[in-house]
C-alpha cells in the first residue's frame, strides 16, 4: 500500500535514532484519546537530539528534554512529510488505540454480559435462588467471562440452558431426568464435548452446583464427578477400560465363553487392564480376517447396544487408555481387521493417527466422508474447528479439507451412518 509520505522522508522518520521518541509519543496520544495535547519527556543522546532538532527546526540539546506534542505535530505538518503526528505514528507503528474509548467499550460490554446473564437466569427461573449472588461473585472473581472473549455471550446461553435442565436437582428435588454428560452437553451446548472437564461451561456449571448444594468448589476429578452425580449427571463410568459390544472370541477358554455369553445376552463389557493381563490377551478376540469396528465416543457404543446391532464394536473412550492401545495392536498382530472412526476435529484426528499407527484402517473418515458430514449439518450442530489439524496419516487431503472448511464434526452427528454399518 502506498503512503502519503515520500519514501526518502519515511526512511528518515524511521531512523533508529528517532524510534524512542515515536514510542513515547504513541503511548501518550493513546492515553490522551488520540489527542496531541500534552508532552513527553525523554533522554536524548547527540544523534537523537540532532535528528529531532532538524525536524523541529531549532537546536535541541542532548539531555533530558520535554517535547510538546503539539509542537511535534505542527513541525511534521510543515515538513516534507506533509501530515500530522497521528498519521506518522500509524505509518511507522500501525493503527493507534484510543485507550479511554476502549476502556469505556470494555466496561459497557461487561455490563451487557452480566445483564444477559441475569436475563437468561430469569428465563430459566433461577434468578431469585439464594445461591445465585455467591455464584456470580465467584464468576467475576475468576474472570470466567473475560476468558471466554468473543464467545462470552454464547457461553452464558450454554451455562443457563444447562442450569435450566438441572433446575429441579439444584432445588434439592429428585432430578427430573437422568443424563449422560455427553448427552447433556449435546442438548444444551454446541456439541458432545461442551461440558468436558476443562471447558469454561463445565467450570461455571460445577461452580453453580457447588453453590446450590452448599459444597466447596471442586478442585479434583473425583470432586467434579461427585458434583455431577449429585444432580443426576453421569460424567464418565468407563475410564481406564475398553468397551466391547457383540464380541465373540472363538477360543475355548472360560473368558472366551463368557464373552460369547455376554454378547448373546446383549450386554456391553468393560474390559480392564487387569482383565487383559489375566485372560483377554491370551487368545484372539475374533477369527483372522474378521472385522471389528472401533469408535471413539461411548455414546456411539451405547447407541449400538440400544439398537442391538449384529456386528461387533469396540470403544476406546476418547484418548485411549493403555488397555485400548494394547487391544487394538493385538488385533493387528493376530490378522484381525480393525477399522476406526472418531471425531473430525484436531484432537480426534490425533487419536485416529495413534490408532492408525497400530494397524487400524479408517472407518468413514476420509475427506469425502467429512464433506458428506458437513453437507448434512444443521446450523445448531455447526461447530467451529477450534484448532487446525496438523496432519492425517491415512488421508493426506483430510487435514487440508478440514482446515479449509473450518468445521468440527463429532461422531454423534453421523451416528445413523455408523449404526447402518453395524447392522
Amino acid at each position: 500500500m502506498s503512503t502519503p509520505i515520500p519514501a526518502t522522508v519515511l526512511r528518515h522518520l524511521s531512523s533508529p535514532v528517532l524510534a524512542a521518541i515515536w514510542r513515547r509519543a504513541r503511548l501518550q496520544v493513546e492515553r490522551n484519546g488520540l489527542s496531541t495535547a500534552g508532552s513527553i519527556t525523554i533522554d536524548l543522546d547527540a544523534e537523537s537530539a540532532e535528528a529531532l532538532g532538524g525536524l523541529l527546526g531549532r537546536t535541541v540539546e542532548a539531555r533530558r528534554t520535554k517535547i510538546e506534542l503539539a509542537d511535534l505535530d505542527a513541525a511534521l505538518r510543515a515538513s516534507a512529510a506533509q501530515c500530522g503526528l497521528l498519521a506518522v505514528l500509524e505509518l511507522l507503528g500501525g493503527p493507534l488505540a484510543d485507550r479511554p474509548a476502549v476502556r469505556t467499550q470494555t466496561a459497557a460490554r461487561k455490563a451487557s454480559l452480566w445483564a444477559q446473564l441475569d436475563a437468561e437466569l430469569r428465563a430459566v427461573g433461577l434468578q431469585a435462588r439464594p445461591w445465585v449472588p455467591q455464584w456470580i461473585a465467584g464468576l467475576r472473581a475468576a474472570g470466567l467471562l473475560t476468558r471466554a472473549r468473543d464467545e462470552a455471550g454464547v457461553l452464558i446461553s450454554q451455562i443457563c440452558s444447562v442450569l435450566g435442565a438441572l433446575q429441579p436437582a439444584l432445588d434439592g428435588e429428585e432430578p427430573a431426568a437422568r443424563w449422560e454428560l455427553a448427552q447433556l452437553a449435546s442438548s444444551h451446548t454446541k456439541g458432545a464435548h461442551g461440558l468436558d472437564s476443562q471447558s469454561l461451561a463445565a467450570t461455571a456449571v460445577l461452580r453453580a452446583i457447588a453453590a446450590a448444594t452448599g459444597q466447596p468448589e471442586p478442585t479434583t476429578a473425583q470432586a467434579r464427578r461427585d458434583l455431577w452425580l449429585s444432580v443426576g449427571v453421569n460424567p464418565d463410568n468407563v475410564s481406564g477400560t475398553v468397551m466391547a459390544w457383540g464380541l465373540r472370541p472363538p477360543g475355548d477358554s472360560p473368558w472366551a465363553a463368557m464373552m460369547r455369553s455376554r454378547a448373546d445376552l446383549g450386554l456391553v463389557t468393560h474390559i480392564t487392564l487387569q482383565e487383559w493381563d489375566a485372560a483377554a490377551r491370551l487368545e484372539p478376540w475374533a477369527a483372522p480376517g474378521d472385522l471389528i469396528r472401533i469408535c471413539e465416543n461411548p455414546q456411539v457404543l451405547q447407541a449400538a447396544a440400544a439398537a442391538r446391532v449384529r456386528r461387533p464394536l469396540m470403544c476406546v473412550s476418547g484418548n485411549p487408555s493403555i488397555i485400548g492401545l494394547l487391544a487394538v495392536a493385538d488385533l493387528h498382530l493376530r490378522g484381525i481387521q480393525a477399522a476406526y472412526h472418531g471425531d473430525f476435529d484436531a484432537a480426534g484426528i490425533d487419536i485416529a493417527n495413534r490408532i492408525h499407527r497400530l494397524g487400524a484402517t479408517a472407518w468413514r473418515m476420509n475427506h469425502q466422508d467429512y464433506l458428506d458430514a458437513v453437507a448434512s449439518l444443521i446450523p445448531l450442530n455447526s461447530l467451529t474447528l477450534p484448532t487446525a489439524v496438523a496432519r492425517c496419516t491415512w488421508d493426506t487431503d483430510l487435514a487440508t479439507t478440514m482446515n479449509h472448511i473450518g468445521l468440527a464434526i463429532h461422531e454423534e452427528a453421523v451416528l445413523g451412518l455408523l449404526l447402518d454399518d453395524l447392522r
